[in-house]
């Protein structure tokens, strides 16, 4: 290489860091503490371009249980909160946590099990199912991570009247998707979000087996972490994404993300 050759490539490849860095200066991000519903149903791969698109504003997800956002919120360390546990999510704005909490989207849970249902769940009724489960010993997985899904679980176990469970109620202590394939690998029966069960591959024995009970009803919020107790927050992004996530263009990409040709999501924000 001639002198001429290795000064052009040295100013070139100083060019190119030089334009990086600047990019990367100036593209804004936030970070969004949010369920591993959300990002295990394939809906924020559909919906976070969208918002980049509209923006200039990237969001990195930490997927996590609901109650793992939360308290990643209440530590300041994410910007905006994606969830699924309402009464939580109400608490939190209470104590001072969050700006104010706006209804997103919802979907409903379901109960998949065997698709020779040993505890004879099948219908409508969560509850008599609880109790069906718990009286036939059968297996069953819970999520145990303090989710939004799990305390509709625990909540549907309390009206059930039971605090023994059976003897096949094992806490995984894990995201939803690791307890699907936990439930199809030993035949278990599974609490899940709609969302994730549609996206879910590893189905094997598996069935939907109680649905349609509306305190299946699963509502998602949204929030701005709260600058005045953490000042480093990046509020005005956060804004930017709740106002885009419950404006008609946000809802009507929810709303067109499907799988097999069936919604995941359905946006309520205004209603």
């Amino acid at each position: 290489m001639t002198r001429r050759s290795h000064l052009i490539a040295c100013v070139t490849l100083t060019g190119a860091l030089f334009a990086g860095h600047v990019w990367a200066q100036s593209t804004p991000s936030l970070v969004m503490a949010s369920t591993t519903s959300t990002e295990q149903s394939g809906l924020f791969a559909h919906l976070l371009p969208a918002f980049k698109q509209a923006t200039g504003i990237e969001a990195k997800v930490v997927a996590l249980g609901t109650g793992q956002a939360l308290d990643m919120g209440r530590r300041g360390d994410a910007d905006v909160l994606f969830v699924h546990d309402q009464a939580a999510e109400e608490k939190f704005v209470a104590d001072g946590f969050g700006v104010k909490r706006f209804p997103v989207m919802y979907n409903d849970f379901v109960l998949v099990g065997p698709a020779s249902d040993p505890a004879k769940t099948r219908g409508k009724d969560i509850v008599s199912a609880l109790q069906k489960v718990a009286a036939a010993q059968a297996p069953f997985i819970s999520r145990g991570d303090k989710s939004g899904t799990h305390a509709a679980e625990l909540r549907y176990w309390k009206q059930a009247g039971l605090d023994a469970k059976g003897a096949g109620y094992k806490e995984c202590g894990c995201g939803m998707g690791p307890a699907l394939n936990m439930g199809a690998s030993i035949g278990a029966y599974v609490l899940t979000d709609r969302g994730t069960w549609l996206s879910f591959k590893n189905r094997q024995d598996l069935q939907i087996l109680v649905e349609g009970d509306k305190q299946l009803f699963n509502q998602y919020g949204v929030m701005v972490v709260n600058p005045a107790k953490h000042p480093h927050v990046k509020a005005d992004l956060a804004q930017k994404f709740v106002d885009w996530v419950v404006s008609p263009a946000g809802q009507a990409n929810i709303a067109s993300y499907k799988v097999g040709g069936e919604t995941l999501f359905f946006p309520n924000a205004n209603k």
